[in-house]
């Protein structure tokens, strides 16, 4: 009885074993989109003036005084200067974490536009000229994304082993994302010559005017979707 005990135990073991280290290769190997350690029931904080007026306007303060709440990141803050579509621009140019020149790179990005927009602003002769000029980049910089952002999307789809580009709605998240994409990417192909402020500055000017290249890229994937349109059912299908 006790060599039966024994196998078994052996057995048992072994197999524990391997399915141990198959899990923990797996652990191993997965990348997570974002490293938490609050639950899920936890609420993100809402850190903006703005956010908490329109809480206690709806109401909903109430609601949320009892919920736990993530503390805010290092780049959320409640200041005037903070602003999120700024953050996320400085996000997408920086690489390798070296977020102090993404900043400084967007920054002098802004001085840029201050700068030709104050030119254009003494060069105009009359006040209505005068009055149409933006001066303030970070509004350019929000009018520039708006008028980058693509209204329809182009899905691959397989049907009798024909893969065709279905047209469908996007989603807001994926229209921002798009629009910064290919804005930098648009600024990445500048000449070895241009820095990168220099260059970024002029395309957010000239998408703020609905021109350039990147608003015809959106204008281009819109005319494909209208060319496409026949292939909408295969959505349901």
């Amino acid at each position: 009885m006790s060599n039966v005990l024994i196998f078994f135990y052996r057995r048992l073991k072994n197999s524990s074993f391997n399915s141990s280290t198959r899990t923990l290769s797996k652990l191993q190997i997965r990348n997570y989109a974002k490293a938490t350690s609050f639950p899920d029931y936890y609420q993100n904080p809402i850190f903006r003036k703005e956010d908490q007026v329109k809480l206690i306007a709806d109401s909903d303060l109430k609601n949320r005084a009892t919920v736990p709440v993530k503390p805010p990141t290092v780049s959320e803050t409640s200041s005037v200067y903070f602003d999120p579509l700024v953050n996320k621009v400085i996000n997408h140019v920086m690489e390798k974490g070296n977020k102090r020149l993404a900043r400084q790179l967007v920054e002098k990005a802004f001085e840029n536009i201050k700068r030709k927009q104050i030119e254009r602003y003494h060069l105009a002769s009359t006040p209505e000229e005068k009055a149409k000029i933006e001066l303030n980049p970070k509004d350019i910089l929000y009018k520039a994304v708006e008028n980058c952002k693509p209204l329809l999307q182009l899905q691959p789809i397989k049907r009798g082993g024909i893969t065709y580009q279905v047209p469908g709605p996007i989603t807001e998240k994926r229209s921002l994302f798009l629009a910064i994409k290919w804005l930098l990417e648009t600024t990445d192909e500048k000449e070895r010559t241009v820095h990168f402020p220099e260059q970024f500055a002029w395309e957010l000017l000239e998408a703020s005017n609905n021109t350039g290249k990147v608003v015809k890229r959106k204008q281009d994937l819109h005319r494909q979707c209208e060319a496409n349109r026949a292939y909408a059912h295969y959505r349901w299908q």
